[in-house]
């Protein structure tokens, strides 16, 4: 394949142009991006070619000054500009030198459509809508109840001032909670998770989450494990993973909840949680460990099953959906021996 129909291949645009400031290269995405009508526009100027203004009218080629910028650049940093018709495109770019602080002797150019950008916009947006709506709803509580009680503390019994302190302790926990989730789903973003793994019996692990745990009405949620079942992961963070299996399960599921800890013949161990309820259906099964994920009744952040696939795969292990005996939703969480080198 042709360097030319190599280029033209590309989903994003790409122009470039010689030491002379010359065009050797443009392939059709980018003419499109840039309006570009004139002759063939290859030996054209650079200049001619993208000829894109800021908002305030100013010329690509002047702001940016390719050529004859700093000596030292290399890259050029994106930005936006806009076509003669007030289309925006996305510009960055990287400049070749030959010698650290020489000449630029090839300016290669990238080019996007800005409706990319504001795809990437509306996202962000979204994610802010959410969190505030989930921040909101705590902190109304709390600011209604403290209100409350300093303008009207004598009209109150005790046991209706306890009551809304407690409520407001309730809110304060789940503020508290939501903030510790965003700051677990930046560290897996970012890649900056980081364990402390020790040999943790995953059955004592998990009775200990379970007790303070209860479901609604006559639902009960019950642990059946394999005693031998012991591998090293980081213990707050398996607490996480166990909490949020076993809320979503309560949350989302009808019945009771079974948890069950069974040790494999590798050194590894398997999590499983069941619930009643109607199960996850198989088309949606991919996209319910994405962030803000949300799915049939209960509410909540989203967050929780996001935190637990990043928190599993950060122990080298796995996570997936199956159906339960029951039809319901079965999470399985399967984890490595993950035992340090040298320790045997």
């Amino acid at each position: 394949m042709s360097s030319d129909r190599l280029l033209d291949a590309l989903p994003d645009g790409v122009v470039i142009a010689g030491a002379d400031g010359l065009v050797t290269h443009a392939n059709r995405t980018a003419l499109r991006l840039v309006e570009y009508s004139g002759p063939r526009p290859f030996g054209r100027p650079l200049r001619d070619v993208m000829a894109l203004q800021d908002l305030d009218g100013f010329e690509w080629f002047d702001c940016v000054r390719p050529y004859t910028g700093l000596c030292v650049r290399r890259r050029l940093v994106e930005s936006s500009w806009h076509t003669a018709n007030g289309t925006e495109v996305l510009v960055t770019g990287s400049l070749q030198r030959h010698t650290p602080a020489g000449g630029v002797h090839s300016v290669t150019l990238g080019l996007r459509d800005g409706r990319s950008r504001e795809r990437v916009d509306l996202a962000r947006s979204d994610l802010v809508a959410t969190v505030a709506h989930e921040l909101r709803s705590p902190l109304t509580g709390v600011k209604g109840f403290t209100s409350t009680l300093l303008s009207k503390w004598d009209r109150f019994t005790d046991s209706q001032k306890q009551l809304m302190l407690r409520t407001v302790d309730a809110d304060a926990d789940r503020l508290t909670r939501l903030i510790a989730e965003l700051l677990d789903v930046a560290r897996i973003d970012s890649g900056r998770l980081s364990l402390r793994k020790e040999p943790v019996d995953l059955v004592d692990a998990v009775r200990r989450q379970l007790d303070p745990l209860s479901a609604p009405g006559d639902r009960t949620i019950s642990l059946h494990g394999d005693d031998s079942a012991e591998v090293w992961v980081d213990r707050d963070k398996f607490a996480q993973v166990v909490a949020n299996l076993v809320e979503n399960g309560i949350k989302h599921g009808d019945g009771d909840v079974a948890v069950t800890v069974l040790g494999s013949g590798d050194g590894g161990a398997e999590l499983i949680v069941d619930d009643h309820g109607n199960g996850i259906d198989e088309a949606i099964r991919p996209r319910i460990f994405t962030k803000f994920w949300k799915h049939g009744r209960g509410g909540g952040s989203g967050l929780g099953l996001y935190i637990v696939g990043g928190l599993v795969a950060a122990h080298g292990g796995a996570v997936r959906v199956e159906v339960s005996p029951s039809g319901g939703a079965r999470m399985r969480v399967m984890l490595p021996a993950a035992q340090p080198a040298g320790l045997d």
